[in-house]
């Protein structure tokens, strides 16, 4: 896949080059006499007056998820959460007009740091049901606002390669700004697949413009998270070895300023264990390890981080990162002033904050217009496609066994069973895994709607069979209670503090379905596997099983032990959520009766903590 050559492209990929971007151009006039004094010896300065000096700011989203509206498509109203957030395009177009008019807009760039097509049921539409890559399909909404507010430059998210390579090229086709991603490169050529980076001028009043370059980074996961859709297509090396080739390469072309966009937190963790040899979350390390980079702007990680100053190991400089909140809740702003000395204009200051959306009205031009794609897409996730005998909800579910996790784990099962029918694996007890998603999804007693269902599963993720052994399922288990904070019989146990123990997110913890078994928290982690049983004996080590299981935790995702280099005796390209959808059809009804019990529980000591 040769770099991109539309409409950003700069130089050519045999030179190495990127893209050439101008964005904001010329600022305000400034003092007159200051500009007077530009105007005899453009640049320089003179005796006895005060150096050059240019203040701009860069805005900053990340892990926008598909959001435009502050709307929430599987409850069906206003986005809320605890702490009153809101969310979408619209808000962030809200503060960005704000801002470009308190600093003159020739001041300022907007950029993204990835994942942003995949998410809500609005991006999941235009990908699969009114897919974009249609002849005469429509543009993806999220290219609609986004070239409407007026973007400089994003960088790629690992969740842009969610629905293939076409749909994500016709997005990029779609965008007014360039997909940057330096590290996305073409299996073949070991080239660039997209524009590695966007240089942009910013016209000062003092006859020197500012050249500021973006590099995009995106996530080395993408291999294992998304192998269907790009393996022998693309590779993704790491981020501190490719800001490293290409943080010299922007300063010796005249970058005055180097900021780098990368869908990679700052932690310096990984969710794939050994599997690949980067860093998944390298963020921090760029800035430590890469000299020439002047801010980071930081995403994947969906946590808030208004500034956090990391020192470059090689130059002692300070490097500014910030991580605005998930889904447009902020917006960070990088405020730089820069001087000019030597022929050249050198950061002097740099900072970061973030601006809460909650603050600000959503920008009616963005509603108005995308209402129509948004009134579409409300009416899709509210056809009915069943009925439910009972209400079901994943409130409790990251520390009990809940119904509704079962049905996830009942319709993968079967899934499953069926496809291996008549065939060499056909005799195999089938066994599921799933995770809570979401703490918030629900199936009401009655009318059951496409959103209902959809809710469940907010991932993209497919289907798979592997082969485990029993040895290797007490593993998987083991692994997969780490989620719990260590609590000691007899102490208070709050169900608030229970779980994401080390930062474990929910959708990495795993509760297995055919087997049944109690976790003991007391106990270290490793150590707290008890009564694992399969019909009613205990589980034999060298018994083999099917485990259904979804194509991220099968790629390695999460880094389970086992499942990745097990056996794969049956895949599936359509979306589990898609799958519990049909389920729900094809049933009519859904009873949990038919196929919800508490196949597992957590205990102390052998007490039940619930």
């Amino acid at each position: 896949m040769p770099l991109n050559r539309r409409k950003f492209l700069g130089r050519s990929a045999a030179t190495g080059a990127g893209v050439a971007l101008a964005g904001a151009v010329a600022a305000p006039l400034a003092e007159a006499a200051e500009a007077a004094d530009a105007a005899v010896v453009p640049g320089a300065a003179r005796p006895g007056k005060r150096p050059r000096r240019y203040s701009f700011t860069v805005m900053g989203t990340t892990d926008l998820h598909g959001n435009v509206f502050n709307w929430d498509y599987f409850t069906d109203k206003e986005f809320d959460d605890k702490d009153h957030n809101d969310v979408g395009l619209a808000k962030i177009s809200t503060l960005v007009s704000a801002v470009r008019k308190e600093k003159g807009r020739r001041n300022t760039l907007l950029i993204d740091a990835g994942d942003t097509i995949q998410g809500t049921q609005l991006s999941y539409y235009y990908a699969k049901v009114d897919p974009i890559t249609a002849a005469r399909g429509p543009v993806h909404p999220m290219a609609q606002a986004m070239n409407a507010i007026g973007y400089d430059a994003a960088a790629l998210g690992n969740h842009e390669f969610n629905y293939g390579i076409p749909v994500l090229r016709k997005f990029e086709e779609q965008c007014d700004f360039p997909l940057l991603g330096a590290n996305a490169l073409d299996a073949k050529t070991q080239r660039p697949a997209f524009a590695p980076y966007s240089m942009h001028r910013l016209r000062t009043p003092h006859g020197r413009d500012v050249r500021v370059a973006v590099l995009g980074l995106t996530n080395p996961g993408i291999a294992i998270w998304d192998k269907a859709n790009v393996q022998g297509k693309m590779t993704f090396p790491g981020l501190e070895e490719q800001a490293a080739k290409w943080v010299p390469r922007l300063r010796s072309m005249g970058a005055d300023v180097v900021i780098v966009s990368a869908h990679s937190g700052s932690s310096g963790t990984s969710s794939y264990g050994d599997q690949l040899p980067y860093i998944e979350n390298a963020a921090a390390l760029v800035a430590e390890q890469v000299p020439g980079i002047d801010a980071i702007l930081v995403g994947h990680a969906h946590t808030e981080i208004p500034e956090y100053l990391v020192e470059n190991k090689k130059t002692g400089k300070k490097v500014v990162l910030s991580e605005p909140l998930k889904w447009g809740q902020r917006l960070t702003l990088f405020d730089f002033d820069v001087e000019w000395s030597k022929g050249r204009w050198r950061v002097v200051k740099a900072g970061a904050k973030v601006l809460n959306s909650n603050a600000v009205a959503e920008d009616r031009r963005i509603t108005r217009l995308l209402g129509d794609e948004h009134k579409k897409v409300v009416a899709y996730v509210n056809q009915v496609i069943g009925t439910s005998k009972e209400a079901m909800s994943t409130a409790e579910g990251p520390y009990k066994d809940v119904a509704i996790i079962d049905l996830i784990n009942h319709v993968q099962a079967e899934t499953v069973r069926a496809a291996l029918a008549g065939g060499a694996f056909a005799k195999l007890p089938v066994l599921s895994q799933a995770s809570c998603f979401s703490r918030t999804a629900k199936i009401p007693a009655g009318e059951v709607t496409i959103r209902d269902a959809a809710g469940l599963y907010p991932f993209e993720n497919t289907l798979e069979a592997r082969l485990i052994t029993g040895a290797q399922l007490k593993d998987y288990l083991e692994f997969s209670a780490r989620y719990y904070v260590r609590t000691a019989v007899g102490a208070p146990v709050d169900p608030a503090k229970l779980t994401n123990a080390d930062g474990i997110p929910d959708y990495n913890y795993d509760a297995l379905y055919g087997v049944t078994y109690e976790i003991d928290i007391a106990q270290p982690v490793g150590s707290r596997i008890t009564k694992l049983r399969f019909e009613g004996k205990d589980l034999d080590p060298k018994a083999e099983f099917v485990l259904a299981v979804n194509n991220y935790r099968a790629s390695g995702g999460g880094n389970f032990p086992h499942v990745a280099a097990g056996k794969q005796v049956w895949a599936n390209s359509d979306e589990i959520r898609n799958t519990i959808i049909s389920w729900v059809k094809a049933k009519g009804t859904v009873d949990p009766a038919e196929f919800a019990s508490v196949g597992w529980r957590l205990t102390r000591e052998g007490a039940p903590v619930f």
